[in-house]
């Protein structure tokens, strides 16, 4: 076999590995029309209410708020660590940092604004928001994501939450996996 004949071969089987390589990663990471990618995230939001640390705090109620079954009226301010498990002790891959208020007068439910800021991997420093109802008492639940920076820039998806572990005294452990929709930044 000559050179050029093995060369030509050579060119044709890298050629195809790279087609095929490409139609694959174009169908993991975009919708029909091309121009979107889908991002999967799995993580634990942990919330500190008590003890000597804690990482979400009250910062205004109403009136009426003590008396409150669910706590009505009620706001508070978070700075909670994102894991990749659900011991606390787990690697960490970001913070929720945000607000979230009680919003239900007969069941507990809040009101959550909250960016989930990553520190670790391909997506550090990036993040992506939520804004709205998390009925807490019910698992699973499914909350909606507004918007983006860095890698999830223009972001639009679904949080599906449920509750690892929850006390009145230490706060809350909850699952999160995470559905995105963004733009591609190179067409």
């Amino acid at each position: 076999m000559s050179t050029l004949n093995l060369l030509s071969i050579l060119i044709i089987l890298v050629s195809a590995t790279n087609a095929q390589t490409n139609d694959q990663n174009s169908w993991a990471k975009r919708d029909k029309r091309g121009n979107e990618v889908t991002t999967t995230l799995q993580f634990y939001f942990h919330d500190k209410s008590g003890g000597p640390n804690p990482t979400s705090v009250r910062i205004a109620q109403a009136a009426q708020t003590n008396n409150s079954s669910t706590f009505f009226g009620a706001l508070v301010m978070i700075d909670d660590a994102l894991t990749i498990g659900p011991d606390p002790l787990s690697k960490n891959v970001g913070r929720a940092r945000g607000l979230y208020g009680s919003a239900g007068l007969t069941e507990f439910s809040l009101i959550m604004a909250v960016s989930y800021v990553f520190t670790d991997g391909i997506y550090d420093g990036s993040s992506f928001s939520l804004l709205s109802i998390n009925e807490e008492t019910k698992s699973p639940r499914e909350m909606a994501v507004v918007g983006g920076t860095g890698l999830f820039r223009l972001a639009r998806g679904y949080v599906i939450a449920r509750t690892y572990a929850a006390n009145s005294t230490e706060g809350a452990i909850v699952g999160y996996n995470v559905t995105l929709y963004t733009k591609t930044m190179y067409q």
